[in-house]
């Protein structure tokens, strides 16, 4: 059957379509998470619809299974194909299919990223706002629900999203919405795929909604004693009704990391970073009112940056604080990815850094605290299975504490392959609602077994 599956491939498709070279069997075996890889028996190069169509075809005809790609870069091991077959790797569809700038509105193919995105649209005075870190793939971003540091004002992918092309496993093609910018009829089938991680459909076709390229933007970094200290700031700020674009919270040990890793020069202490962005005279009037409120709080260190250079290099920083504890050689990673209500926050990051106190591991904190979303990353030395155990540890607490809040074990990561444990205490009696959905969708199991679910 396996001759049989590869001679059907080699003639629907284009010879530089289908591979199984080593190399690119290796790059789809994994992400940037330390699950492990896995790798598929082929790799597939779709150039439309119509060839996503055949080979899911195919995938039922041989009961192949089929992993989507977009560009690896993401944290849970969305893109490991647990059961090997398939990987569907969407980079040759990255095309702007229609743009409207009279409609703020661009329809794209799943590969194209969102820097590439923005190079297009920014000219026309209009941008898409989502920003993860990574420049990863729009169809990555809506397959785990993406969000990123401007998710305080734009929220996540789901809240982007107009209308879906997808091909579900048995070969049909859906539109999930329309052109509107809202509508009342039917059930939100866009929602529904957003986050559902290639498991019920392979998206092919995204209608975004695009935002006007603030006027002026001024970018503000201020310190404080402790955590809770910076957390309970962000919680005022949010209260006071300030308009902010971005509120970022990173810790001490992991601004002395991206110090050392990037010689930023940046006071090593407890950090909130913030970006101000709309008409120049109300902006400069938020970050003066932000100031007063945070400088009555305690804070120390306020700094502007309203220069171009200046706001790209402190947003340059924040991206790669993770980076700056990924490159320590014989160690890698893991890290909590959690959300929960904004009031619960101050208690939820003196609580994560109890757990990597008590651990005795390497470990930083940082995230979005706008939306109640932070991260931990835990170093370990690779040869150890007791410190792997422990960093689990610290995460399987932090994500149930979280649950316990009334928040979620993932508030922008997705659940991919860590966080399937955590879906019944999350979800309870809804979880056999989406596997109910998921046997609809996909019967025989083919598109993307393994993620979500156990």
């Amino acid at each position: 059957m396996e001759r049989e599956f590869i001679k059907i491939c080699k003639q629907s498709f284009n010879s530089d379509q289908i591979t199984s070279s080593e190399n690119e069997l290796y790059r789809h075996s994994h992400d940037e998470s330390h699950h492990p890889s896995v790798e598929p028996d082929l790799v597939f190069f779709p150039e439309s619809a119509d060839d996503v169509v055949n080979i899911v075809g195919i995938s039922r005809q041989f009961q192949i299974p089929i992993t989507p790609f977009g560009t690896g870069s993401g944290l849970e091991g969305q893109v490991i194909p647990v059961k090997k077959g398939i990987s569907v790797n969407f980079e040759r569809m990255n095309q702007v299919i229609k743009f409207s700038p009279e409609d703020m509105l661009v329809t794209v193919q799943p590969g194209i990223t969102r820097m590439g995105l923005n190079s297009i649209i920014n000219k026309h005075g209009l941008y898409f706002p989502i920003d993860p870190g990574a420049d990863a793939s729009i169809g990555g971003m809506v397959a785990t629900n993406a969000s990123g540091t401007t998710a305080v004002r734009y929220g996540s992918m789901r809240d982007q999203l107009l209308d879906l092309e997808v091909v579900l496993a048995n070969g049909t093609v859906i539109h999930t919405g329309t052109k509107a910018k809202k509508s009342s009829s039917g059930l939100h089938l866009t929602g529904l795929f957003a986050g559902s991680e290639g498991t019920l459909g392979l998206i092919t076709e995204i209608t975004l909604k695009l935002h006007g390229i603030p006027e002026h933007t001024i970018a503000a970094t201020c310190t404080f004693d402790t955590p809770r200290a910076c957390t309970e700031a962000a919680h005022a700020i949010l209260l006071s009704g300030i308009p902010i674009l971005r509120m970022e919270f990173v810790d001490a040990l992991s601004i002395s990391f991206v110090n050392a890793y990037g010689s930023y020069g940046l006071p090593e202490k407890h950090s909130l970073f913030f970006e101000f962005a709309g008409m120049q005279k109300a902006v400069e009037e938020e970050s003066l009112l932000a100031e007063g409120l945070l400088k009555d709080m305690g804070c120390e260190n306020w700094a502007i940056a309203s220069d171009s250079g200046e706001r790209a290099r402190l947003w340059k920083a924040r991206h790669e604080m993770s980076y700056a504890f990924r490159h320590i050689k014989g160690m890698t990673s893991t890290g909590g990815d959690v959300c929960a209500p904004i009031s619960k926050l101050p208690h939820l990051v003196d609580y994560a850094r109890e757990l990597i106190a008590e651990s005795g591991l390497t470990g930083g904190i940082f995230g979005h605290v706008g939306d109640g979303n932070f991260h931990t990353i835990i170093m370990y030395d690779t040869s150890s299975t007791d410190e792997l155990a422990k960093a689990e540890q610290i995460n399987g607490r932090l994500a149930e504490r979280a649950i316990e809040l009334g928040g979620t074990c993932t508030g922008e990561h997705g659940v991919g392959i860590g966080k399937r444990k955590y879906q019944f205490a999350e979800h309870g009696a809804a979880l056999e609602v989406m596997k109910s959905m998921k046997q609809l969708f996909d019967p025989e199991n083919l598109l993307n077994p393994g993620k979500i679910f156990l």
